[in-house]
């Protein structure tokens, strides 16, 4: 069968461009020709960075979304959703896609906006727990939303777990944990962590971890990989390779999170919808703290999904001082963690299940 033309729509930052870009892997694992694709973001976003690589065509429209407090931005808004809009409509044109599927993010909304104008399907992807703004906009009038929460309220709902990048989906920490220390350059008896905090990197998470390394500065039992957001790395401790102690490698960021996650016994992380999902779908004991300033409290909510079934730990960012405390008593009970890894991989099921790109097919080919 001749597969229609695909559209993903929305950016802004990383937790946005992932989910485009493992969409956009997903079509082309079934069948999809990469030049029959398309990927629509901002001119400001972090996807002028991580799309181009992919092979797939692209279009950046000039476009910002709306900030909480009054802003000359603000002002502007109106103008550039409808500038937008307009070059959303004329590359519709152009592509014909045979579906948009909208990822959320400010940048998602022209080109949903001129599917609704040109009748064209519209399908949302919606993987945090509470929808954001543009997300809760595109379903209203969206032919199905793609769900990564079983408890979603977005109208017309399809259970199909988070889009996640091939890489991740084929993590196999029990086959690939050996291979994956080698390349790190960790010993294979070390108790690993990997720390994260997410694409902007967070003081208050980097703060703790640092704290928890220089407290076990003479633990030759103990490793660390610290991706501290690249803002952040100056501030960090100082790398450290085992001889004497604890094996720590700090750095900005990492494009081979799946080493990162096949070698971690770990990880320490934030409440964002691209964590929360990954850990699950490689089942990887984890330690989640919520951002307490993310909108709509949002990350909470994520956290609770696997806190509530006992497939994570959530640990308020208030409470962030006894992480190392924690850490200890985790290192000493491994069959907690086996139970936290093998429970949060049961809750990953749905995500490696491929609902999400067949939910989409049949939507662009007429079957729903």
């Amino acid at each position: 069968m001749t597969r229609s033309r695909l559209l993903v729509a929305g950016g802004g930052t990383a937790g946005h461009v992932l989910p485009a870009m493992s969409v956009l892997e997903a079509a082309v694992a079934r069948g999809h020709r990469p030049e029959d694709l398309h990927y629509v973001g901002s001119t400001r976003g972090v996807e002028t960075e991580m799309v181009p690589p992919l092979g797939v065509p692209f279009t950046f429209l000039r476009v910002v979304g709306l900030q909480r407090r009054m802003t000359a931005v603000n002002l502007l808004f109106p103008l550039l959703m409808v500038v937008a809009v307009l070059s959303a409509l004329r590359l519709l044109r152009r592509r014909r896609p045979g579906v948009v599927v909208s990822v959320g993010g400010y940048a998602s909304l022209p080109p949903v906006l001129a599917a609704r104008l040109l009748r064209i399907p519209v399908v949302v992807v919606s993987y945090d727990r509470r929808p954001g703004r543009a997300s809760a906009v595109s379903a209203r009038f969206a032919a199905a939303s793609a769900v990564a929460f079983p408890d979603s309220s977005l109208p017309k709902a399809t259970f199909t777990g988070a889009p996640l990048r091939r890489a991740i989906l084929e993590v196999d920490r029990i086959n690939g944990r050996e291979a994956a220390r080698r390349r790190l350059g960790v010993e294979e008896d070390r108790f690993l962590i990997v720390a994260l905090g997410g694409s902007l990197g967070s003081a208050a998470l980097n703060a703790a971890v640092a704290s928890l390394v220089e407290g076990r500065i003479d633990d030759r039992g103990l490793g660390v990989v610290h991706l501290a957001g690249r803002r952040f790395v100056e501030g960090l401790p100082a790398a450290r390779d085992g001889s004497t102690g604890i094996w720590y490698s700090p750095s900005g960021f990492s494009d081979d999170m799946a080493t990162l996650y096949a070698a971690a016994d770990l990880v320490i992380g934030r409440g964002g919808a691209s964590t929360v999902h990954e850990v699950a779908a490689v089942g990887v004991a984890s330690i989640l703290v919520p951002w307490d300033g993310a909108a709509e409290d949002h990350q909470r909510e994520n956290v609770r999904w696997l806190a509530d079934v006992g497939a994570a730990i959530a640990l308020a960012e208030s409470d962030l001082g006894s992480l190392g405390v924690l850490v200890d008593e985790l290192r000493g009970t491994q069959d907690r963690l086996d139970g936290l890894a093998s429970r949060a991989r049961e809750m990953g099921e749905v995500s490696r299940s491929g609902r999400l790109a067949e939910l989409i097919d049949a939507v662009a080919d007429g079957d729903t």
